[in-house]
């Protein structure tokens, strides 16, 4: 980063480590990150790296440019409430990486008047290859949306949506994403060790093909559906596959499942964001 503000999570799970390991792979220097957690033991390797750390959630927020909230959306609120002291008093900007939780609740539980990012990441953050959309509340100022990006680059592309309804979509897309296509490398593993193949095979060939169809794709100057349509021959083996799919309903079960998604992430905004 060409500034580099502190940097302090709160909540030390998978999510936080991953964007952690990317801030420093970046060249983020480990001083300038905090860490806060109720389990020291969980906090012994990231002091061993340099950076600091603390159970005491108000410390790190008292010496943060921002805080990242990474804790479950479930405790969120509980976590919160107890920051709106040390908020109120030193006015960092808040990145909230949780589901379900909105910008007006995050204000009100923060004590009014925060700067606040919503971003919803995948899970292929962990491998540097994640996929984040972003929403600021109007507190945001330019400059900390433009440090809010650099920490979500740090793991993968962070795009910024319109408004913050399209955090749903972006849940239902590349949020849940993920193990769609988990659930499809599942079922050709199993339909390529039914038809005949060992399971390690079937599980290699899928994988490797999930991979540099990804890469391809990511890669290309055309879209996925040039892609396919090269490598469809008319009336050869993967035209009979496709169509199979297509008889079956593929696009449409698609869109009902991401309906299913981002409806699911708006009643949970609801469960969740109550006063």
């Amino acid at each position: 980063m060409s500034q580099q503000p502190v940097i302090a999570f709160i909540g030390a799970g998978n999510m936080a480590r991953a964007i952690i390991g990317g801030l420093l792979e970046n060249g983020f220097a480990a001083s300038s990150i905090w860490a806060a957690e109720p389990d020291a033991a969980r906090l012994e390797d990231l002091a061993a790296q340099g950076l600091n750390t603390t159970t005491d959630n108000q410390a790190a927020v008292a010496a943060a440019d921002i805080v990242v909230l990474a804790v479950k959306p479930q405790i969120m609120k509980t976590v919160v409430n107890a920051l709106a002291g040390a908020a109120q008093t030193h006015r960092p900007l808040f990145v909230s990486i949780a589901a379900g939780i909105s910008l007006d609740a995050l204000d009100r539980w923060l004590g009014g008047d925060a700067a606040v990012v919503r971003c919803m990441p995948n899970t292929p953050s962990l491998v540097q290859t994640g996929a984040s959309g972003l929403f600021a509340n109007a507190r945001v100022s330019d400059l900390q949306r433009e440090q809010a990006t650099q920490v979500l680059e740090a793991v993968g592309v962070a795009l910024w949506v319109q408004t913050e309804a399209e955090l749903d979509i972006v849940t239902a897309i590349s949020g849940s994403g993920p193990a769609y296509y988990f659930l499809m490398m599942e079922a050709m593993t199993a339909a390529g060790t039914r038809l005949g193949l060992s399971e390690e095979t079937a599980r290699g060939l899928t994988l490797q093909t999930a991979l540099g169809a990804a890469r391809m794709a990511s890669s290309s100057d055309v879209d996925p559906t040039e892609l396919r349509r090269r490598v469809t021959s008319p009336n050869g083996t993967t035209e009979r596959a496709i169509k199979t799919f297509q008889a079956e309903g593929l696009e449409a079960m698609v869109e009902k499942a991401m309906t299913a998604c981002r409806d699911r992430a708006v009643e949970m905004a609801d469960e969740l964001c109550k006063d």
